[in-house]
């Protein structure tokens, strides 16, 4: 029977150890193999390749640093975990996908993970996800399903983590890796977050350079984290930006303008969802928030987010000649997505760009001219159980838009987005999201921080 899941302590305390001599790079390193090797846990599934040995002399490199004064950030000597989809110097990237198990290993680090490598992180290894991150689910045929924390003792009960970034939020969860880089085209940092009980931020999509990663949507993408606090969000977020790492102040909540979002967004809402999110919200307007609801237009349209289909148009685009030689390969049911912009003709994709550079002015006159931030259910349901969402391809096709349903809203409004749990400590876990427009994460930081500070007490 696997033990409790023990997550690390927040960056700050890490590295505040750190500098007082009360641990060490190795220190925490160890502790990440250790669960990671674990084999009451979950590491053989949540990690698809553990670099212990470059880990442990990476750690010893940057103890010696840092006896000799050096310490290059507060990432420094800190465990790790990278999503499979990013390029690691001498490593496949296989996007947690059988079809790219033979290619060629990457000749240098994405410029992501070199930000985090120069920050002094230590990469504990690579984290499995959804095949090529088109799931919000984390469902994986090929490397196993990570698993949420929430009910892990009950075998029946086990629950998804949520995807993409599937390995990437269990890591953390469970005390393998003290942060994570994850990816989020439509919810694939926020989803895992709100599944697992973390914190999770989506950048505005052009914050973090998106070279040197398999693309899902070369509009859509985004690189975040995943971490258990706001402030271990927005370190790593500025080190990935390539900013001072400094953490923002948290911004008063006392006349703070927030919009509560109708719509869809609060249908088929589960009962331990809406009661979390309504006392969050009553909260924060105790603390001193004015909260309005608002209305966006666009929402109203039916199948609103299929007619922005920008992912599957731009990932068959990458993927075409792949399908080619190593389509047997493939997850069936990642591949019927990707497939499904195969018929697309060039002058759709020129008028859904268009589009949406009409959604983005929109948006820019209506919400974000009136709001300081957007508020809304992460996702509209608790971790479903793994046999469920696996029970057949209609069930997983009904989750995977439900759980997108919410966070993929701001993805097409190149918002920045971030997911704060709000469930009662030891109940199932639930996130509240904040989005702010495009290019304002760090006042979004700054909000989530105070935000954090009112959710934390009453949890």
């Amino acid at each position: 029977m696997a033990t409790d899941p023990v997550p690390f302590p927040p960056l700050a305390r890490l590295a505040a150890d750190l500098a007082e001599g009360r641990t060490t790079s190795r220190a925490l390193v160890e502790t990440a193999l250790e669960r990671i090797a674990d084999p009451a846990g979950q590491g053989a599934t949540v990690f698809v390749e553990v670099n212990a040995d470059q880990a442990r002399a990476t750690a010893d490199a940057l103890d010696r640093l840092r006896a000799a004064g050096t310490v290059l950030s507060p990432l420094a000597g800190i465990p790790i975990s990278v999503k499979d989809l990013f390029d690691v110097e001498g490593q496949v990237t296989r996007a947690a996908s059988r079809a790219l198990a033979d290619a060629a290993p990457a000749g240098a680090d994405a410029p992501a993970v070199a930000r985090l490598r120069r920050a002094g992180a230590v990469i504990v290894g690579r984290t499995n996800m959804t095949e090529f991150a088109y799931s919000g689910l984390g469902l994986n045929p090929h490397y196993g399903t990570p698993l949420s924390p929430y009910l892990r003792r009950a075998p029946n009960e086990a629950r998804i983590a949520g995807g993409s970034s599937s390995g990437a939020a269990a890591s953390v969860a469970d005390g393998m890796a003290a942060v994570a880089l994850g990816s989020d085209t439509g919810g694939s940092i926020r989803i895992p977050a709100a599944f697992c009980g973390l914190t999770g931020f989506k950048p505005t999509a052009s914050r973090i350079p998106r070279q040197g990663a398999v693309p899902l949507s070369t509009t859509l993408d985004s690189f975040g984290p995943i971490g258990v606090s706001v402030s271990c969000c927005a370190i790593v977020d500025r080190i990935l930006a390539g900013l001072p790492p400094h953490v923002p102040e948290a911004r008063p909540l006392e006349g703070l303008r927030l919009g509560l979002l109708t719509h869809f967004v609060t249908d088929d809402v589960e009962p331990a969802v809406a009661a979390a999110v309504e006392t969050a919200t009553k909260h924060l307007e105790a603390a001193g928030a004015i909260l309005a609801d608002v209305h966006f237009g666009p929402l109203d349209q039916p199948e609103w987010a299929e007619r922005f289909r920008l992912s599957s148009i731009e990932a068959y685009a990458w993927h075409r000649r792949l399908l080619e030689t190593h389509g047997e390969h493939y997850d069936p049911r990642v591949l019927v997505r990707i497939k499904k912009g195969e018929t697309a003709l060039a002058a759709d994709y020129i008028d859904l760009l268009a589009e949406r550079a009409a959604l983005l002015d929109l948006a820019q006159r209506t919400l974000w001219r009136r709001f300081d931030a957007i508020v809304a259910p992460t996702v509209p349901i608790v971790p479903p159980r793994v046999a469920e969402c696996d029970a057949d391809d209609a069930n997983y096709a009904r989750l995977n838009a439900l759980v997108l349903r919410n966070p993929n809203i701001f993805n097409m409004l190149d918002a920045c987005a971030v997911s704060l749990p709000c469930h009662p400590r030891g109940q199932a876990p639930v996130g509240l999201m904040l989005a702010a427009a495009p290019h304002a994460d760090d006042t979004l930081l700054a909000i989530a921080r105070a935000a954090e500070r009112v959710l934390e007490s009453i949890r």
